[in-house]
């Protein structure tokens, strides 16, 4: 991570040096750059002549990151985790009591949308103070 594009690269230049003292090389094809901005814009990050490929999001330790800085895709994801795990449990298709249904319903499904839920908003007072 970097402020500057000119000091990532310079950091990028450092880390092939380390590495090739210990016969590392950094895979360009399994590299990607991304800058977080309200105006995301392409980074021209070289390494060996070649242009690291720019990314508008991925996922760094379960979260979802995208270049604008916005947590809709992580919501999104939560509530696809969510359903993934409703649409897995035998217990559904049970004829078990209603209210027990939806106790399990509050179990599985909120707990995941609203962990996004406190993701966004937690972001959203964060912003405030950019």
């Amino acid at each position: 991570m970097a402020k500057e594009e000119r000091v990532l690269q310079g950091m990028i230049d450092k880390l092939i040096e380390i590495g090739r003292c210990y016969g590392m090389e950094m895979n360009v094809i399994k590299t990607k750059v991304m800058r977080i901005s309200r105006q995301p814009s392409p980074l021209t990050i070289m390494i060996d002549q070649n242009q690291l490929e720019n990314v508008e999001c991925f996922k760094y330790l379960g979260s979802m990151l995208t270049n604008d800085g916005r947590y809709m895709c992580e919501i999104k994801s939560r509530i696809a985790m969510g359903k993934a795990a409703f649409n897995k449990q035998t217990l559904f298709t049970s004829k078990l009591d209603f209210n027990l249904r939806k106790k399990l319903v509050k179990c599985y499904i909120w707990s995941m949308a609203l962990y996004g839920a406190e993701t966004w908003t937690l972001g959203a007072a964060d912003q405030k103070y950019l």
